[in-house]
């Protein structure tokens, strides 16, 4: 069975720094070709992707909101993925998420890597930011 642990949130004050991790088991980075992507939902919005990293090549994805921000990255020793955010921002502030997929579930449809349907769901870590 997959399971992902997100850690790493908190409240920091704007211009600071976390770095999220989403440990995933039940499969193994090195054997299985996964997106493992990063989405956020705040107090009355829509759950948004914030990033996505390929467990088998380390393509990368991004929403254009974070570029230049944040970095995701993959510890494959240690089936991990991580997400550093600086500087952070007021807006970003919100619960976090992993997710996983197959890559092969994906389609061919050319839906963009946040509208995939993942299949994972991790439980989520607070990130608050202060102005």
């Amino acid at each position: 069975e997959v399971q992902l642990v997100e850690s790493g949130g908190g409240l920091v004050q704007a211009g600071g720094s976390l770095r999220l991790s989403c440990a995933a088991s039940g499969f193994t980075f090195d054997n299985y070709d996964y997106a493992i992507g990063f989405f956020r939902q705040a107090p009355g919005k829509e759950r948004e992707g914030v990033s996505c990293i390929s467990s088998s090549d380390g393509r990368t994805y991004y929403a254009d909101s974070v570029k230049g921000r944040f970095t995701i990255s993959s510890d494959n020793a240690k089936n991990t993925v991580f997400l550093q955010m600086n500087p952070l921002k007021p807006e970003d502030t919100a619960v976090y998420y992993c997710a996983a997929i197959p890559f092969h579930k994906t389609g061919p449809n050319g839906r963009p890597w946040y509208l995939w349907d993942y299949d994972y769901w991790g439980q989520g870590t607070q990130v608050t930011v202060s102005s």
